[in-house]
Order: C-alpha cells, then sequence, then structure tokens
C-alpha cells in the first residue's frame, strides 16, 4: 500500500491514487495478515481531519451522481455498484449510513444480503443478486453479496467442493458482464482485525441500546475466523480482475473506512466524468413564451 499523504487544504479532491493503493492485484497470492487493520494508506492524517475531508466530499459526490442520473435521462446506461464484504462488526452498515448518506437516496438502490431463502435456493446463486442490480444512472450498494456464495458456502461446507470452485470463473464472468453493460463494479474489502471485532461485541454488549444488533452466533462464528480469513483469501486472489479489483480498505477505524469509501467513489464518478444532458427545445423560444404568459 501507498504511503500516506500529507492532508490537503480547502476544497482540493482527493488524488487519483487512491484505487491503485488499496487495489489486490489480481492472480497474485493474498495474505491478510500482511495488512494491517488499523493502517491509514494514502489517507489525512488523523481522525478529526479524515472526518472534515469526508464531508467536504459530500457536495461533489452529490453533484456528480445528479448528473449521472441527469445522463441516463438521455440513454446513458452507465451505472455504478458498490459491494461491501467483510466480517460481522467491520462496518458494512456504517458504511452504507455514513457514506452512502452523502448522496441523494432516490439515486440509490441498496440491497442487504441475508441467508438466501428457499425460492433463492430454487434458482442458481446469482439469481437473486441479478434481479437487485442498479438501472442506469443509479448507484447500487451491495451489503454483503455473491460473494457469500464462496464465503460462508465454503467455511461452512454448504455446497460440494467441485461446485465452489466453479463459481470464482462465474463470478468473475458475471462481473465482466456486468462490466459490459456499463456497470462500474466497486468492491471494497473491510479489513477488521481479531481484537478490533472483540472490542466492537463487547460495546453492543455494553450498551441496550445495541443489543438488537448482537446475535450470540456472532461468537461462534468468531471460532471461525481462520477459515474465514482463508475463504477471503482465495476469493480476493482469484476474483480481483481488471474489470472489476478487489480494494482492501482497513477498517479498524471508522473515520478512514468512510474517508476511504467516500474516495473510492468520488474517483470512479470522475472518472466517468457524465454530462447532464443538452436539452431537445428552444430554450430562447421557451423563455420568450413564459414571460408573455400572463
Amino acid at each position: 500500500m501507498a504511503k500516506r499523504n500529507k492532508a490537503g487544504q480547502g476544497r482540493k479532491k482527493p488524488g487519483p491514487g487512491l484505487r491503485e493503493a488499496l487495489r489486490i492485484p489480481g492472480g497474485e497470492r493474498v495474505r491478510l495478515s500482511a495488512y494491517a487493520a488499523d493502517a491509514t494508506p494514502a489517507g489525512p492524517r488523523n481522525k478529526a481531519e479524515g472526518l472534515a475531508a469526508t464531508a467536504r466530499m459530500g457536495e461533489r459526490l452529490a453533484g456528480l451522481q445528479e448528473r449521472l442520473y441527469a445522463a441516463s435521462t438521455a440513454g446513458d446506461r452507465r451505472r455504478i455498484l458498490l459491494v461491501l464484504q467483510g466480517m460481522d462488526t467491520s462496518g458494512k452498515g456504517g458504511t452504507v449510513k455514513h457514506v452512502i448518506g452523502l448522496f441523494n437516496p432516490s439515486g440509490c438502490r441498496i440491497q442487504a444480503f441475508k441467508a438466501p431463502t428457499r425460492e433463492e435456493l430454487d434458482h442458481p446463486f446469482l439469481w437473486r443478486v441479478t434481479k437487485a442490480l442498479p438501472r442506469p444512472g443509479e448507484i447500487g450498494i451491495f451489503d454483503r453479496s455473491h460473494y457469500e456464495d464462496v464465503l460462508i458456502a465454503r467455511v461452512r461446507e454448504l455446497v460440494p467442493r467441485s461446485r465452489l470452485d466453479r463459481r470464482y470463473d462465474q463470478i468473475n464472468d458475471f462481473e465482466r458482464s456486468l462490466v459490459d453493460d456499463g456497470v462500474s463494479v466497486v468492491k471494497v474489502f473491510l479489513h477488521i482485525s481479531y481484537e478490533q471485532q472483540r472490542r466492537r461485541l463487547l460495546a453492543r454488549l455494553d450498551n441496550p441500546d445495541k443489543h438488537w444488533k448482537f446475535n450470540p452466533g456472532d461468537i461462534d462464528e468468531r471460532g471461525l475466523w481462520p477459515a474465514y480469513q482463508k475463504a477471503y483469501e482465495i476469493a480476493l486472489e482469484r476474483c480481483s480482475t481488471a474489470d472489476a479489483p478487489w480494494y482492501l480498505v482497513p477498517a479498524d477505524r471508522k473515520w478512514y473506512r468512510d474517508w476511504a469509501v467516500s474516495t473510492l467513489l468520488l474517483e470512479q464518478l470522475e472518472a466517468l466524468d457524465p454530462r447532464y444532458p443538452p436539452g431537445d427545445f428552444d430554450v430562447e423560444e421557451c423563455r420568450r413564451r413564459l414571460l408573455n404568459d400572463g
């Protein structure tokens, strides 16, 4: 990962290099233990600067989102799909709240994937994901995703290993087809440490208002931590492609997580550079009619 940059001043937009700094190289061996979950690669110097930088991005993000949606009314099929994956308490819901909250909600399509229903189990594993994809001009957010079918399915041995191994190629083909159809796929792995997860789970137990977010089964899942880390490593190795790379965002520091995901989306929107479509009417004639209608 790249060295940290000095914090910008004023309204200076984030540098264009965060995607490269956080990208998981395709085809290379991944060891999550090599990445510090409390690191702040290429980020602001501290929490205060990080929160301020994220807030400053809000206006720019909202403006680009509006342009993306406006372009779709003229036939532009481009849209963005943000995929959030990570262990429990890594901050998927928090990212949706604090990052996607910077956008106009009417232009967002948020889907949280839970355990598949009986109907979903009767279809191929990508069926339910395809139904939830963003429409042209929208920003889609997956809280968990089709990757559950190579993560928990691997750890819990829910499907035969031969079928599981085929799914990586199916996922790559699926994401390639999305890109061909105008979808920018931004896949973010929120990397949290074992120790930080314990602290966040204890915080939920200590606060009665957070008990609804706690499940005793989360403790059982912690017992499978090494197996989940291995499953994530394999998914990151096999499914970080040129069309749809994975980005590893250290998630122990919530302020950095929010800044990084906001910056990744900003860079992607700036790369798309959507434009407002021109009007297909006579502006001056419409102005004349309005000025003379009374």
